[in-house]
């Protein structure tokens, strides 16, 4: 049996959906979160000693200052502040329990988790993008050896790794490689380091290629991997290295299937974007709202929790509008 109705749903307990539970909670609005796996789950599994490229101040939500001696936060101080927001505010985050489905009824929306069911008048889908990694669909890629996550690089200390792409992901992942002392191999497809690197990271990386001290292949892709080897193919034909573990850090997407279950309009172009009115967040389900990364579709590099954190009042203020 469903329970009580709430003002507010929010798939999602990321920074921007407990952003989103924090402007609910200030409006009087009964809110629920309902997490999938840890508080900030997606911050949990980014690699322990992660760097933002956004200063403290530019991550914090409910005006809650984040404290931090370094110029720019890691991954350790900010799971502190997002654990300190959840101690503050006491947000009603049900974690480790995944929504399965969200479908229109004469309440609002009727929701299942993997636990329980749920009414809510509004919905909001804040499921951020770092679960499905963006497979490259080639022979070897589900080989024990083969990662598309990184979390830290003892376990390659002292073996040979290629690492697949030139965004901040892999670029950190190769540099933190090499220097706990792996044989590392880049994959590139395009000709350079992605414009996109943090900035003080880019030219560290150049230096290394130009060094020699790390191997990058250059306008390549990876077309096999066998165990202990991979192939590379570019406009020289195909060569074929050694290697004992394959990073392929190729990027992630949403969950495009979640939102077109929902009933979410999906753009017909390659980015994917679902359907949403920038100035309430709104998509073409009356009541159901996105906020944070979800909103970009395939364009991941387009909503990061600073310029996304503003999503959360825009939803509140349209709910607060239409009751």
């Amino acid at each position: 049996m469903a329970e009580v109705t709430h003002d507010l749903l929010i798939v999602g307990g990321g920074p921007i959906g407990m952003a989103c539970a924090i402007s609910a909670q200030k409006a009087g609005l009964n809110a629920i979160v309902l997490e999938k796996g840890a508080l900030v789950n997606s911050l949990f599994n980014y690699p322990l000693y992660m760097t933002f490229f956004s200063t403290a101040e530019r991550l914090e939500i409910g005006g809650i200052p984040f404290n931090c001696l370094a110029p720019k936060p890691g991954r350790q101080e900010a799971l502190d502040y997002y654990r300190n927001i959840q101690r503050y505010f006491k947000l009603d985050i049900r974690l480790f329990e995944k929504v399965a489905s969200i479908s229109k009824s004469e309440m609002g929306f009727d929701v299942k988790s993997e636990k329980a069911n749920y009414t809510a008048k509004n919905v909001v889908i804040a499921t951020g993008f770092y679960d499905i990694p963006l497979y490259m669909g080639i022979p070897g890629e589900s080989l024990p050896h083969v990662s598309h996550y990184f979390r830290e690089a003892h376990e390659f200390a002292f073996r040979k790794v290629v690492v697949v792409g030139a965004n901040n992901s892999s670029v950190d992942a190769a540099l933190e490689c090499w220097r706990k002392g792996a044989d590392v191999t880049m994959v590139i497809r395009k000709g350079e380091i992605n414009d996109r690197v943090k900035y003080w990271v880019k030219p560290d990386m150049e230096n290394r290629i130009s060094e020699g001290s790390i191997k990058a292949y250059f306008n390549s892709c990876v077309t096999e991997i066998r165990e202990g080897e991979v192939d590379i193919e570019n406009a020289d034909g195909t060569t074929t290295i050694q290697t004992d573990f394959v990073l392929a850090l190729t990027g992630y997407q949403p969950d495009f299937k979640f939102l077109d279950d929902a009933g979410v309009t999906l753009s017909a172009d390659v980015s994917r974007a679902p359907t949403h009115d920038p100035e309430t967040m709104e998509t073409n389900i009356p009541g159901l709202y996105l906020a944070g990364v979800v909103c970009g579709g395939m364009e991941t590099h387009k909503w990061f929790i600073e310029n996304s954190r503003i999503h959360a009042d825009l939803i509140v203020q349209d709910i607060l509008k239409k009751s």
